[in-house]
């Protein structure tokens, strides 16, 4: 039996990604690395369409860190009110923007390790911005991505570090960024947690979940 990582079944899956979607990228609205950074810490526990609705209204009057440190804490909590833990996303954002401030002249760094210690910036983050901001490889792992990426056999990490390693070693280091972002709007659309709509999946054909379903 063939093994469900050869690398021809790997290419393919990735050409039948390139070919369902394109132009797949982030969902979050944003013009700068740090409103993206912004974005993304706000996405935690929100979905990105409520992100957009509270970004497009705080963008209007942030444009950098210092903005967030002018307005002050009780301002950006109710800007921010309407995206869950908002309170801890204030301090969060709060305390970002100061030592964005403090140590790298107001500007968003663009490595791992220094994204990592901002506070809210979990690896995930990191490299949601690396990629996405500075077009730094890096890839991603949000529950869409783990989720796809196990039922289609690429992956059998059990937590986001592993199944990123794992992916990294099958994807070619410069499809990092198009495929996290294609994996995410596979998971959306098609491989959904709940009810994936498996017969109208394209990857079908390499799914072990579809082939169960169809027996």
């Amino acid at each position: 039996m063939k093994s469900r990582k050869n690398p021809p079944r790997i290419e393919e899956i990735l050409q039948v990604l390139e070919q369902e979607y394109p132009l797949a990228t982030t969902a979050l609205y944003y013009n700068t690395p740090f409103e993206l950074l912004l974005a993304v810490i706000l996405s935690a526990q929100t979905t990105d369409k409520q992100v957009n609705k509270i970004t497009q209204k705080l963008f209007q009057k942030i444009k950098g860190p210092h903005d967030i440190l002018n307005m002050g804490i009780s301002w950006l909590e109710r800007a921010i009110k309407g995206c869950g833990l908002y309170r801890q996303k204030s301090r969060q954002i709060m305390e970002t923007s100061r030592l964005l401030c403090e140590k790298y002249g107001g500007e968003v760094p663009r490595t791992r390790e220094e994204l990592m210690k901002l506070p809210g910036v979990g690896r995930k983050t990191a490299n949601v911005v690396l990629s996405t901001a500075f077009g730094i490889p890096a890839f991603a792992v949000d529950t869409h991505v783990q989720r796809v990426s196990r039922r289609l056999g690429l992956s059998g990490g059990k937590n986001a570090l592993a199944v990123e390693e794992e992916i990294c070693r099958l994807v070619p280091r410069e499809l990092w960024r198009e495929t996290h972002h294609r994996l995410i709007a596979h998971g959306r659309r098609v491989c959904r947690a709940r009810k994936p709509l498996c017969n109208a999946c394209s990857l079908g054909p390499y799914c072990p979940l579809a082939a169960e379903k169809t027996r």
